[in-house]
């Protein structure tokens, strides 16, 4: 039997969303279809129907994994003043809970350096996600000239990537919670 495109669409999302925490869980390599279709509740055959090749779902799940990190981060900074705002956004992406769980965490620092080598369609979408976690912080320097204020939000998502990175990649538990305690200190004294 036929599914109606909703539901199609649905199974979609449900197979996107399902790759895109297995991606930053375990690396796209590190990801077969059979893996991301069985943690979308589905058989491997039917991954054809949906998508043309693992390079559309990669570029497809990151910007999904990212759209769904920038909301959390932009939301927790709604409302507040812009240092405070910056301060909640900084504390929540350096946090040991975002450090510990890569499959819920951001796209960029999980598989920055795959996506640095992957298609055009994953580059782009990892250039859209930086884009907007850069546009994200930035509008938390208040009253700071736009172009000043993007300088300062390159900066900041670099060095947030990077030590969120740093911090996953080494073995001592405490050097990895200096690196995060760190770049946050100085992000927050430097805004």
């Amino acid at each position: 039997m036929r599914k109606s495109k909703q539901e199609a669409a649905e199974t979609r999302r449900r197979i996107v969303k399902a790759a895109a925490a297995k991606f930053r869980q375990n690396g796209i390599g590190g990801t077969g279809l059979s893996d991301l279709m069985a943690a979308a509740g589905l058989t491997h055959g039917g991954f054809y129907r949906h998508f043309d090749s693992k390079d559309q779902i990669v570029a497809e799940a990151c910007a999904a994994a990212a759209e769904s990190l920038i909301d959390q981060l932009a939301a927790s900074a709604s409302g507040k003043s812009p240092q405070r705002g910056l301060k909640t956004i900084v504390e929540n992406y350096l946090s040991a809970a975002h450090r510990d769980e890569p499959a819920d965490g951001c796209p960029l620092a999980a598989l920055g350096s795959e996506m640095a080598r992957g298609d055009e369609s994953t580059r782009a979408a990892a250039t859209q996600a930086l884009l907007k976690l850069v546009g994200v912080i930035a509008s938390q320097f208040g009253k700071t000239r736009t172009d000043v204020a993007r300088r300062r939000a390159l900066v900041a998502a670099a060095t947030m990537i990077g030590a969120l990175t740093m911090s996953r990649m080494v073995t001592d538990s405490e050097l990895s919670a200096a690196i995060l305690r760190e770049s946050e200190k100085h992000l927050i004294h430097q805004a």
